[in-house]
């Protein structure tokens, strides 16, 4: 059996408080930080090629059974959270039947907006689900595309849609709750047999975001650079994501289980949540 200590990490701008502290900091030699997109580090935890990691919070509602998460860690927002946006040629309230286009990187972003568009909205379009990356399609042309990420930053920076929604401000709206995208989990089988390795790790991930909030401002001019986007906006769009766990994120994690259950898309195991340590 190996020993290595198998952590995944999104490199995306919405991580850098955390990732790019992870990166500077020194650790145990066994322990290996995998770079990966979220829907990767999805499957990677799921077939255990990762030990611990940043997934999507629908991932983890998938298979709850096998995961636990890490206290007091996320991504998360308490209102617009710019990085995750739909686009769309139409007002919602006239999607009815219309396409629109999912992203392949966040099955919590695409089960977000579906709720949203059904249950709230009360449309129910026709979905495609492909990456949205420029590339023509081979099917219809959309009213309405989900992007994610950078991907969402360019495309907010363009103005080229005439409605644009904000999913984690629209849940806010709904639920009067911050919207959980992400939670860094482990696995239970990992749990069971490394917990003080567990422990060790979780208090790291602590360290670096306590560092990455205090050098906010230095990270979010590296940030900028990447999107390409001013680094006033980066800064204020940095400031709009949070990492913490706190009871109220728990309760609208909670909230998203519970409407994610009732529409048959996660086990019922994913509450009550189960949070180490």
């Amino acid at each position: 059996m190996h020993n290595n200590v198998r952590i995944g990490m999104v490199n995306f701008i919405n991580t850098a408080p955390i990732h790019e502290v992870w990166r500077e900091r020194r650790h145990p030699p066994h322990w290996h930080m995998i770079e990966a997109p979220p829907s990767t580090l999805n499957r990677l935890l799921a077939e255990g090629g990762i030990d611990v990691g940043f997934v999507s919070s629908y991932e983890y509602a998938q298979r709850p059974r096998g995961y636990r998460i890490m206290a007091d860690l996320s991504i998360s927002a308490s209102g617009p959270v710019g990085s995750v946006l739909l686009f769309s040629r139409l007002p919602l309230t006239e999607l009815n039947g219309a396409v629109v286009r999912l992203c392949a990187q966040s099955g919590t972003s695409n089960a977000l907006l579906r709720i949203l568009l059904e249950d709230f909205f009360h449309v129910q379009p026709r979905y495609q689900e492909e990456a949205v990356d420029g590339a023509a399609s081979l099917g219809p042309e959309p009213a309405a595309i989900l992007a994610i990420g950078d991907e969402a930053l360019r495309l907010h920076d363009q103005a080229a849609w005439p409605v644009e929604l904000d999913l984690a401000d629209e849940w806010r709206h709904w639920t009067g709750l911050p919207f959980v995208f992400a939670v860094f989990a482990l696995r239970e089988d990992f749990l069971a047999r490394r917990a003080s390795e567990a422990r060790a790790v979780h208090g790291e991930l602590l360290a670096c975001r306590a560092e990455g909030l205090e050098r906010l401002e230095e990270l979010s001019r590296r940030a900028a650079a990447r999107v390409p986007m001013d680094e006033a906006s980066c800064l204020d769009y940095l400031r709009g994501i949070e990492y913490d766990l706190a009871p109220v994120k728990q309760e609208g994690l909670t909230q998203f289980f519970a409407q994610l259950i009732r529409r048959g898309e996660a086990d019922a195991a994913a509450l009550p949540l189960k949070i180490f340590p």
